[in-house]
């Protein structure tokens, strides 16, 4: 059987897939993704597609093969670029062929619809990316463009390796000189009909940013408006499209990839002016979410490269939910998180420009996740008094048995004996207990008996099961995990009607939804409120144990006060009312 007729739906030519095959080292290809060692004739390295620590992936240029002799993989270069890329046979072809510059050849059956559509639609990005800009290097109306970039360090070569744009302020530049279809603009989210019926640039102006996939290929924007710009929104994101993927894509990984693989560490960011200034440092294995919480998509993506994250942004944040997601996303992928800490008020941009060696510090001390949200608080918990080192106790024994391996909550156990002056062995017991979260009994036809949930899970479950009981007590503010944050707005919006959150909430929101609404929940709403009261209230002031204002000092004292009032039942209704319009008052504070 030949290749022609075994590829007869794609029809790429057998001539164009030898002369590719001849052409491409394969030896090259993967070392693009992985670092190898010449040993005698063969070249050696760490298999890719399982976890090992001695290396027993083998390529051989000669024959143009590759095996793991640890896990049995084996193949081609197409093989490998399939694999490891995650393509059919035609995508690692087409993608082979891009990177080779070498021109295929369809013959009967041509390239597949949404290839073809894809392979389009990128090409308008390319050419919208490449307008952007020369309009930011060459037009006279980016001048406050340049001289913003310049005084954030991003001028010069900087812009050119990244490619930074200009979308000028007019209604329809960008869509009259480009000479692309309106309906393809439209795809990609670069323009829109507007109310007039003409078309309009979907970015006005604003500093772009591109967004490339790893295999370089253009597919969205993120656009920053300049200083004293009245446009509320600081940040204009592209919005999701056939080509671009929130979840899926991590900006910046495109040029930092080999060196993510040569150092087996990727640093994780918040924004685009942080993975340059990481790059600006040195510091060239930085990427950054696109406007998104870090998802499983994105760490399975990752784990392709390196097997180290470091977080460099603040990890505080996560609330157990989200802890329990990495706790999990480390067990599943075989991958070990950490989180940097950088200065008060800084981050990793502002860093490269001030203190480039402070950058380089904070990834280098990086702490395991677990230990890094210990050690706040710690620091934000007294030890003055008895009842202080007891209460401090508490909130750390919370926060690490929300980690499901015993061994390593009893080692943290023992850290924090040693910080409050506890015995060890009291607080050990503890940590082989495990976690103290409400239990929730959940209907799954495949299970049996109990499985754990968190406490936001369970007032979600509450909302729908008895929406008169608990719904008054609910506030966004209350939830750390943005996943549960999201379907509890939708709850919200609905009025607790099931049907009508199912219909308004996102796809992750709506299958929180749908677990907490068979979850057989036994626990009183009131308590499970007052819990989550609580725990976003020690949250919200371990952010704020810096204030040096001294009415925010006042205010935060009686916070912690009316949290002591929470403990008893006479006095709990009410220290709850209160402390739920303190932490309204936090919210609008930060927004």
């Amino acid at each position: 059987m030949t290749v022609s007729t075994i590829l007869l739906r794609v029809a790429i030519a057998d001539e164009d897939i030898e002369r590719l095959r001849d052409t491409v080292s394969l030896v090259d290809v993967v070392q693009s993704y992985l670092p190898l060692r010449r040993v005698g004739r063969n070249w050696v390295g760490l298999c890719p597609f399982h976890a090992e620590k001695s290396g027993s992936f083998n390529v051989r240029e000669e024959t143009k093969r590759y095996r793991c002799f640890g896990c049995g993989a084996a193949g081609d270069v197409f093989k490998f670029v399939q694999e490891i890329e995650h393509l059919d046979f035609v995508g690692a072809i087409e993608h082979l062929a891009n990177k080779a510059g070498i021109q295929l050849n369809y013959t009967t059956g041509g390239q597949s619809k949404d290839r073809q559509r894809r392979k389009q639609l990128v090409e308008v990005m390319n050419k919208a990316v490449d307008w952007y800009h020369d309009r930011l290097l060459n037009s006279p109306d980016a001048r406050a463009a340049r001289d913003y970039l310049r005084e954030r360090g991003l001028s010069g070569d900087v812009a050119r390796q990244f490619k930074i744009g200009w979308a000028p302020d007019d209604w329809d530049a960008m869509s009259k000189d480009i000479g692309v279809p309106i309906d393809l603009l439209q795809e990609v989210g670069l323009a829109f009909i507007n109310k007039r019926g003409r078309p309009q640039d979907s970015f006005r102006a604003r500093v772009l940013f591109p967004i490339f996939t790893d295999a370089g290929d253009a597919v969205a924007f993120g656009g920053r408006i300049l200083p004293g710009s009245t446009d509320p929104a600081k940040y204009k994101n592209s919005s999701e499209t056939t080509i671009y993927a929130k979840s899926k894509t991590l900006y910046g990984l495109n040029w930092a990839k080999q060196d993510i693989v040569t150092a087996d560490e990727v640093i994780v960011c918040e924004g685009y002016t942080d993975v340059i200034g990481f790059h600006r440092s040195g510091i060239t294995r930085a990427v950054a979410t696109c406007g998104t919480a870090l998802t499983e998509e994105h760490v399975r993506l990752l784990k392709r490269f390196a097997n180290k994250v470091v977080l460099a942004f603040d990890a505080d944040n996560a609330g157990q939910g989200a802890a329990e997601r990495f706790y999990e996303w480390e067990s599943r992928y075989k991958v070990q998180v950490s989180v940097a800490r950088f200065p008060d008020g800084k981050d990793p941009g502002d860093l490269a420009s001030s203190d480039p060696e402070a950058l380089a510090t904070a990834i280098k001390n990086a702490q395991p996740f677990l230990g890094f949200r210990l050690q706040r608080v710690l620091n934000a918990g007294s030890i003055a008094t008895p009842e202080a080192r007891s209460r401090t106790a508490e909130q750390a024994m919370a926060v690490i048995n929300e980690h499901p391996d015993m061994n390593v909550r009893k080692i943290y156990a023992g850290e924090v004996a040693s910080h409050v002056g506890i015995a060890a062995a009291d607080l050990v017991k503890l940590a082989e207990r495990g976690s103290r979260r409400p239990e929730v009994r959940t209907v799954v036809p495949t299970q049996s008996g109990h499985k754990r949930e968190s406490a936001e899970f369970v007032v979600l479950a509450l909302m729908i099961q008895d929406w008169n009981s608990i719904a008054l007590w609910m506030n966004e503010a209350l939830f750390a995990d943005e996943i549960y944050r999201r379907a509890f707005l939708a709850l919200i919006a609905s009025e607790g009607e099931l049907t009508a959150a199912l219909e308004v909430a996102d796809p992750e929101a709506r299958e929180a939804i749908e677990r907490a609404a068979v979850a057989d929940v036994e626990s009183q709403p009131d308590a499970e409120a007052f819990n989550l009261i609580s725990a976003a209230v020690r949250r919200e002031l371990s952010h704020r144990v810096k204030n040096v204002d001294p009415e925010q000092i006042r205010v935060d004292r009686e916070a912690r006060l009316l949290l002591e009032q929470m403990e008893n039942p006479a006095t709990s209704h009410d220290a709850a009312e209160q402390l739920l319009g303190w932490l309204k008052m936090c919210m609008s504070e930060h927004s």
